[in-house]
């Protein structure tokens, strides 16, 4: 009776290890690396003279802020719409950064660029920035949608803001250390997490001045800032 039971202990061994790989294989699918841990072929930088902040080092996008002002390390494939992003940031000091989505150039003159904001930045920067969305306009209201928030965009402009049911809070975030962050846009609806929890939201049923499309890019804000982000991945979605 033992060893039959031994048998089929075994017997189950490689069927869940299978089934482990194959979930695993399932979560990968469609994504596509963004960094090829050597170069930053496949990004540029903007405005073009800020190319200097930013470098490779053992494996990871290094950003370094040498002034006071918004730079961007831009993806190339500047129409993205519906996509899933994955990224690892580490702050070693303070700082301030980001990822920019739906970029569009401003024409203004106010930014390098309009569109959607995930804000990162060191652990006690404030709920404002880290895991907040930040909202580039040229000519719309900025509306605030701070880390716990779940913001609804009508057409008029009117907002409606609702709390998140246990959202990411500074004890899920690693201090100096690295944390996973996913991004995700469907439609008009935009997703931030952060170590697996969501931080906040929005949807932007806006009638002008809305984002269907545009660039990705990692921000740099600040003099004498640094920012890593390694892991970059991105896969391409289709709307619901």
């Amino acid at each position: 009776m033992m060893r039959k039971f031994v048998v089929a202990v075994l017997a189950l061994v490689p069927a869940t290890t299978w089934t482990v790989a194959a979930a695993q294989q399932e979560e990968d699918a469609g994504f596509v690396s963004m960094f090829d841990g050597e170069t930053l072929d496949g990004w540029h930088a903007v405005p073009a003279d800020s190319i200097s902040d930013w470098s490779v080092e053992d494996g990871m996008i290094v950003g370094r802020g040498s002034v006071d002002r918004l730079v961007y390390l831009v993806y190339d494939d500047v129409e993205l719409s519906d996509f899933e992003l994955e990224a690892s940031y580490r702050f070693p000091g303070r700082g301030n950064s980001g990822i920019q989505i739906h970029a569009v150039k401003d024409l203004s003159g106010k930014r390098p660029f309009v569109g959607y904001h995930a804000d990162l930045g060191h652990l006690g920067i404030g709920p404002q920035v880290l895991g907040a969305w930040d909202f580039h306009f040229a000519n719309r209201e900025e509306y605030a949608c701070f880390r716990g928030t779940s913001l609804v965009i009508d057409p008029d402009g009117t907002t409606h803001t609702t709390d998140i049911e246990d959202p990411v809070t500074e004890s899920d975030i690693n201090r100096q250390g690295w944390n996973r962050v996913r991004v995700v846009a469907r439609g008009r609806h935009y997703q931030f997490f952060i170590n697996g929890k969501l931080a906040s939201e929005f949807t932007d049923n806006a009638s002008e001045e809305r984002f269907d499309s545009g660039a990705i890019g990692l921000q740099i804000h600040d003099a004498g800032m640094r920012v890593e982000f390694r892991d970059l991945r991105l896969k391409k979605t289709a709307s619901e």
